[in-house]
């Protein structure tokens, strides 16, 4: 099945509520309006259930088919933006200083009020479909907090999907793997403290830069060393902060970074190195080392039959030779990771075209993909939910 002609039609109109979104981005869980925008619309499609406060500022609507009972399918977009300053020059840039749609939520969001529009105008399906809208996927754990306040449970929801644009991909084209496909992610903060005095004199001080530094050095070899070859693992230190004065060794020095990885066990493995080259450069130079390691999200893995069924409907939406069923996994993270604990489903990513990368301050979300996104999401739930 080719695009929906009726998507097609529709592409303006959801273009315009992705750039009424786009100049008003929300942060985290703070995404009351855009929540209210959501929540709004799908009462005007007149969804049968719509809820609201899920996840503390999630929205879900239920759409049930007119083909009679059946299985419940979830079909997940997330609502929040970034705390970036904004380049686009468009003319639906962002009103609101330092924030910004930078990974096109905006457009996701769009995309799946679109499929609900449809689906609840045809319902030419049995059971129920679940329109899921997340706040707070960049790094607040939405996801989490929308599973732990019973989304699954309280909807009866058996399968899960998800979708995100992907810049470079061509517009039309989709991409989707079996197993891990995005990353676990962890954070850590690690403070040298040292013993602080005139630069020109530095025997009479334990100088945590320079401790600082070898660990900074150090830490390269926790994954060149330590992880199998052939399995994935990023350990970057993104910040180090020490000192005010050209002539002062000062008393302590802040380091900051993230690990990725696509098992647990190789996650559990570089914490653990990591302790140990801090408590080795601790030894080393007579300083103090402490090492504040939080796991974030966990590794988004897509089950073996939802990921077939979701690359045979986006072949049907696109052409077969327009789905990479073997892509390459990223080491970027997601949320949607816990709502795929939570029961089977799959992720996948529809294409952007050459734009700016996700999280740049020119990014901008493609309206083009719109057709192929609602089409997708459209074709997927009448397919699930066949009678």
């Amino acid at each position: 099945m080719p695009i929906l002609n009726r998507a097609a039609e529709m592409q303006e109109e959801v273009a315009g509520w992705r750039r009424h979104l786009h100049s008003k981005p929300e942060l985290g869980f703070d995404v009351i309006e855009t929540a209210a925008f959501v929540a709004g619309k799908l009462r005007a499609f007149g969804c049968d259930e719509i809820v609201t406060g899920i996840g503390r500022t999630g929205v879900v609507g239920v759409i049930r088919g007119r083909l009679g009972d059946g299985r419940t399918v979830g079909l997940r977009a997330d609502m929040d933006a970034l705390p970036i300053g904004e380049i686009t020059g468009k003319p639906y840039a962002s009103t609101h200083d330092g924030k910004m749609h930078a990974c096109g939520h905006d457009g996701h969001t769009a995309m799946l009020l679109g499929a609900a529009a449809y689906l609840a105008e045809t319902r030419n399906f049995a059971g129920a479909v679940v329109v899921i809208f997340q706040p707070a996927e960049e790094g607040g754990g939405g996801g989490r907090e929308m599973v732990s306040d019973g989304l699954m449970e309280r909807f009866g929801i058996e399968n899960v999907f998800g979708m995100h644009n992907m810049p470079g991909l061509p517009v039309g084209q989709f991409a989707i793997r079996q197993g891990p496909i995005l990353a676990a992610t962890a954070e850590f903060d690690i403070k040298v403290s040292g013993r602080g005095g005139h630069a020109a004199m530095p025997h009479h001080s334990m100088d945590p830069v320079v401790a600082a530094s070898h660990l900074v050095t150090a830490t390269q070899s926790i994954v060149g060393r330590n992880v199998d070859p052939l399995e994935a693992g990023v350990v970057s230190i993104t910040k180090f902060h020490a000192g005010d004065a050209h002539n002062i060794i000062p008393e302590n020095a802040l380091l900051a970074g993230t690990v990725r990885t696509l098992k647990t066990e190789t996650a559990k493995l570089a914490q653990q190195r990591l302790q140990a080259v801090c408590d080795g450069t601790a030894a080393t130079f007579g300083v103090a080392v402490e090492l504040d390691f939080r796991p974030n999200y966990p590794v988004t893995f897509n089950h073996a039959h939802e990921t077939v069924f979701a690359g045979d409907v986006a072949a049907e939406v696109a052409g077969a030779s327009q789905v990479d069923r073997d892509m390459q996994p990223l080491m970027a993270g997601e949320d949607f990771s816990y709502m795929l604990e939570a029961r089977p489903g799959a992720f996948i990513f529809i294409g952007n075209g050459d734009t700016a990368g996700l999280h740049h301050p020119a990014y901008d979300f493609n309206d083009e993909a719109i057709p192929h996104g609602v089409s997708y999401w459209v074709r997927l739930a009448e397919t699930a939910l066949a009678a």
